[in-house]
């Protein structure tokens, strides 16, 4: 246990100097970073610097359950583990600016913060159209956003909803859900394709149909009107109101003073998640672009659920064994992306990384139809990279069981 005491040895440093690690991000990562690092060892100061004035709260259910009604937005709340009870949380509070060099965090209100560590949790926020005007329009982020939304899925409401990803299908299948009129406008050919490929994102768009979704593929919303949205090809298409699901941008703005940081697309960081090279510095979740051995050298940001809870265990180590001049873990951060996505009464589920693939192949299913489960397998070459279910839990559990089969790492080119 020497490298545990070295930590407690730099805890109480930090108590009558820096203020220990200092958590950028009071969401799914921060939290998961904070019971990480303590799990790692760390027995001094945490602080949590968070924007939202809500404790860390599950996202997922803002666009399903508690969007419909079926389940209290005061159950999201994520339960917190007995090792965080001690840390501090500076909630409504966003930083404004770090300096990495200096180790400090200037905050919105010109309160200046020191730490010793530093874990950028930030996370992403929602794209917005660059157009002005239209019905009142709505994005899918924030418990406020989920209950401004709600108000207006009124029986009968027409819905748009601009963007065929994940939040715009679950969307679109709550609103419909709760007898809405919903319209989905997007670029692409199908409906999340960028993430299942084009043939189980033709099988979901299908099922989507039968349940009375409109899709407009291969158009984009040009202006907005009082009455509703005229697309690029001319057409108009009344409404009451919009959704804006055209993706996210990584929150990286409060790191733009410091040199040489690569934030083109999140933070870019090394295989053990650090920050720029920097030994105290390290970025989890949403925001962080690292490699990931099993999907080759190119740095990539993944935005699943399963990734911040990855990422803050290897980031904490990382993090914790600079601090305390122990030797880190030499292997690399190397998670296996999953997902889920409830939609209407089926589950999409997904291991691995389907969106790399080159080609896949139909295990299970009549992708024709509109119910009944799926099962497609994806390809590198002759190397499975990821499968990916949607049905019932049948499905779900025919996905699971090739996990495993993804778990190898791939062998290192020399």
């Amino acid at each position: 246990m020497e490298g545990v005491g070295a930590v407690e040895r730099t805890g109480r440093a930090a108590c009558t100097g820096r203020a220990g690690i200092a958590v950028v991000g009071a969401s799914l990562g921060g939290l998961r970073s904070a019971e990480q690092l303590r799990a790692a060892g760390w027995r001094g100061p945490i602080t949590l610097f968070g924007d939202e004035p809500h404790l860390p709260y599950n996202r997922p259910p803002l666009s399903k359950s508690v969007l419909a009604g079926e389940a209290p937005a005061s159950g999201t709340e994520l339960r917190r583990r007995p090792s965080v009870e001690d840390v501090e949380w500076r909630l409504g509070s966003a930083v404004a600016a770090a300096d990495l060099g200096a180790r400090t965090l200037t905050l919105t209100d010109g309160s200046v913060h020191m730490y010793e560590g530093l874990v950028a949790a930030t996370g992403v926020r929602p794209r917005r159209l660059p157009m002005p005007g239209g019905p009142p329009r709505h994005v899918v982020r924030t418990l406020e956003d989920s209950a401004a939304l709600a108000a207006g899925l009124a029986a009968g409401a027409r819905v748009l909803v601009i963007g065929s990803g994940f939040i715009g299908c679950e969307v679109a299948a709550t609103a419909r859900t709760t007898g809405c009129a919903v319209t989905v406008v997007a670029p692409e050919a199908e409906p999340m394709v960028l993430a299942l490929g084009p043939h189980l994102a033709r099988a979901l768009r299908v099922r989507h149909e039968a349940r009375g979704v409109s899709f407009r593929m291969g158009r984009l919303a040009r202006e907005f009107t009082p009455e509703g949205a005229v697309l690029d090809d001319g057409t108009e298409i009344p409404t009451d109101l919009i959704v804006e699901a055209i993706g996210s941008l990584p929150n990286t703005e409060w790191l733009a003073a410091t040199a040489g940081l690569d934030l083109t697309d999140g933070i870019l960081c090394d295989a053990h998640l650090r920050i720029g090279g920097l030994p105290h510095a390290v970025a989890v979740g949403d925001v962080a672009r690292f490699p990931n051995p099993r999907y080759g050298p190119v740095p990539r940001r993944v935005e699943h659920w399963s990734v911040p809870g990855d990422t803050a265990r290897h980031a904490a180590r990382t993090l914790v064994a600079a601090l305390s001049g122990t030797p880190r873990d030499p292997a690399p951060c190397a998670p296996l992306p999953s997902f889920w996505s409830d939609q209407f009464t089926m589950r999409l589920q997904s291991f691995g990384q389907p969106s790399l693939a080159d080609r896949c192949e139909l295990l299970e299913g009549d992708p024709d139809t509109p119910d009944g489960d799926l099962l497609y397998a994806y390809y590198q070459g002759t190397r499975l990279i990821g499968v990916a279910a949607l049905g019932g839990p049948a499905a779900t559990a025919a996905a699971a069981r090739h996990r495993a089969d993804l778990m190898t790492l791939p062998e290192p080119v020399t």
